[in-house]
């Protein structure tokens, strides 16, 4: 297998891109500390800077698992479909709650065809090498 070519470097390009999102997502969470929304009766307060932290680490994680992958080590596959589908499920419980949801479902069509270039078209990456 060749590291950058075809599908694998595009997995690869996509989880650094967003691994970085999802860092300054976080970043942005954390910073902010409380997320407002404004309803016709009342404001409705969220503390986000939990999430804020734990979608910073996920970020990195996947940071480090696109660069992996895109240096062609044999864990990164497996280790990235694992924490895309966490991160996809991570940002869908998190999508009804944000104020910029183009950013949310941006992460997750990225994630979507990051899985798809992982799994259904990895045959096609490993017969090219």
């Amino acid at each position: 297998m060749r590291s950058w070519d075809g599908w694998t470097g595009f997995a690869a390009l996509l989880l650094v891109i967003v691994g970085a999102i999802d860092f300054f997502e976080g970043l942005i969470a954390v910073i902010r500390k409380q997320y407002y929304v404004l309803t016709p009766d009342q404001i409705i307060i969220f503390d986000v800077k939990t999430w804020g932290w734990i979608t910073m680490l996920l970020g990195a994680i996947i940071f480090l698992v696109g660069l992996g992958l895109a240096a062609g080590a044999g864990w990164a596959r497996w280790t990235a479909i694992v924490v895309i589908a966490f991160n996809l499920i991570e940002q869908l419980g998190w999508l009804g709650s944000t104020a910029y949801p183009l950013w949310t479902l941006s992460v997750i069509a990225m994630g979507i065809l990051a899985l798809y270039a992982l799994t259904v078209r990895w045959r096609d990456n490993e017969t090219s090498a």
